[in-house]
């Protein structure tokens, strides 16, 4: 099993792979900094939350990693049904930020579940 560190960061760099050369218009550009951003937040997270000092502090961060997951899913969403190109690779993505964010999510839980 990877290491979820490791495959939300594999995930950020698809998407920056994927929107590198992605041809919008200039007032859609704000879209593309969106989901990179929120993207790239999930991994930077859980990379926080790894260095915590504590068990709450690193939980606050995969909650935070976990809503990023989840804005990512949304921006993903609203290109692929606004815009008519790479629908198959987009639902790709989705598909994996909402497997990341089941993980990040059973992580929480699990988290809480020990006191």
């Amino acid at each position: 099993m990877v290491d979820i560190k490791i495959r939300a960061y594999h995930f950020s760099l698809s998407i920056i792979r994927f929107f590198k050369d992605y041809t919008l218009d200039r007032k859609f550009y704000s879209l593309i900094n969106q989901v990179i951003r929120s993207a790239c937040s999930i991994g930077a997270n859980i990379v926080e939350g790894k260095n915590s000092s504590s068990k709450k502090e690193l939980t606050r961060y995969y909650e935070i990693a976990l809503k990023s997951a989840n804005e990512t899913k949304y921006w993903l969403c609203l290109i692929r049904d606004a815009f008519e190109n790479d629908k198959e690779e987009l639902n790709n993505h989705i598909k994996e930020a909402d497997e990341i964010s089941r993980i990040i999510a059973k992580s929480i839980i699990s988290l809480k579940a020990k006191k």
